[in-house]
């Protein structure tokens, strides 16, 4: 039986650890992502990440690219070396499943039993909300043999999520819907119909289904997908499993088969979620003054600003003055001076320095 810390209840917890950690530059960088930093609170977001997990599984594993695995190890001592799934390089969150797949699979789990994937950078506050929303998952999961996804319900029109359409009511007692349809991030008017509409959750990208049951889905939708659980099941050797794992392809789990299913059923969420995918977001899950502000750092003057999300970590002084919904974030890595309305635009930028 696997090492990994073991609590109340039977299903099997992944938390996903990666990402480039682009889009919050400079504080995020691709040798340090934001799931690491300490960004709302004392703890780093997969610190939290892993506090919420415990409440809700009974293996607790955490899967992390082998650049980040060193951080991630110090980060969560109360883990054994084998809790510790290691992707040799970044192929995708496709190939993240797989792999966790094949490593429980190999470590003694019971294939029928539910296996819950979670992102190590979400800003949640509601543990007992997010726990009770995982139990009906597992439940319903378990019962009838299906992916459940977990999904927010959203609360102003977000451009920046992809949304999963609920079809009709499936357990009135759980409150489980069948799913109708994915949404790519939408124009602002076309979410604002999907808000006023009430049929339609956030994506969070969470998912709940046993191995047998994501064998079944990846035969019927994606038997490419199957054919890379099959190889890494196949191998024994390091060096074999490296040679194989790097061989796949890059994708995304959504597109190479969430999205593709046919029997999906979905639970919204009884939590709050956020997923800090820019400033903007940022700014909204941090401690703010009377003037709308966050401010963090020595040597820092602000003067007729409102609205904004600024932060010095350089003995440097920094003073902004007279501007409004911007973001300043000054650090070793980088200045970074941006319209708070323009912060998606931070991870396309970001990448330019990295070029060549």
């Amino acid at each position: 039986m696997a090492k990994g810390l073991c609590y109340y209840g039977c299903m099997i917890t992944v938390i996903i650890a990666g990402g480039s950690g682009t889009r919050l530059w400079p504080l995020s960088t691709p040798e340090y992502p934001k799931h690491l930093l300490s960004l709302t609170g004392r703890r780093s977001l997969l610190q939290y990440s892993y506090e919420r997990a415990v409440t809700i599984g009974g293996h607790l594993y955490v899967m992390t690219e082998v650049g980040h695995a060193k951080h991630v190890k110090q980060q969560l001592p109360e883990l054994s070396e084998d809790a510790f799934i290691i992707e040799p390089d970044r192929r995708g969150t496709a190939s993240c499943v797989v792999a966790a797949l094949d490593f429980i699979s190999k470590h003694g789990h019971d294939k029928t039993e539910p296996v819950a994937f979670l992102w190590a950078d979400h800003y949640i506050r509601d543990t007992a909300g997010f726990t009770h929303s995982f139990k009906i998952a597992e439940a319903v999961s378990k019962r009838e043999g299906r992916i459940v996804l977990v999904g927010a319900e959203p609360y102003y029109p977000a451009t920046g999520f992809g949304y999963i359409e609920k079809a009709g009511l499936v357990d009135k007692k759980s409150f489980v819907f069948n799913v109708a349809s994915f949404k790519e991030k939408p124009s602002y008017g076309v979410a604002n119909n999907y808000l006023k509409s009430g049929k339609y959750l956030w994506n969070c990208g969470y998912f709940v289904g046993s191995i047998q049951t994501f064998q079944n889905a990846m035969r019927d939708y994606a038997p490419k997908l199957l054919k890379n659980y099959e190889s890494l099941q196949a191998v024994t050797k390091k060096a074999d499993y490296i040679k194989t794992y790097l061989g796949f392809e890059n994708n995304s789990i959504d597109y190479a088969l969430i999205e593709k299913v046919k029997n999906l059923l979905v639970v919204p969420a009884s939590f709050d979620w956020m997923d800090l995918g820019s400033y903007a977001d940022l700014h909204k899950a941090s401690e703010r003054d009377e003037n709308g502000n966050h401010l963090l750092g020595t040597n820092l003057e602000v003067e007729g600003v409102e609205q904004s999300f600024i932060q010095n970590h350089e003995d440097k002084p920094v003073a902004v003055i007279g501007l409004d919904n911007v973001v300043v974030i000054n650090t070793k890595e980088g200045l970074l001076v941006a319209r708070k309305d323009l912060a998606q635009k931070v991870g396309e930028i970001s990448k330019r320095f990295t070029k060549g």
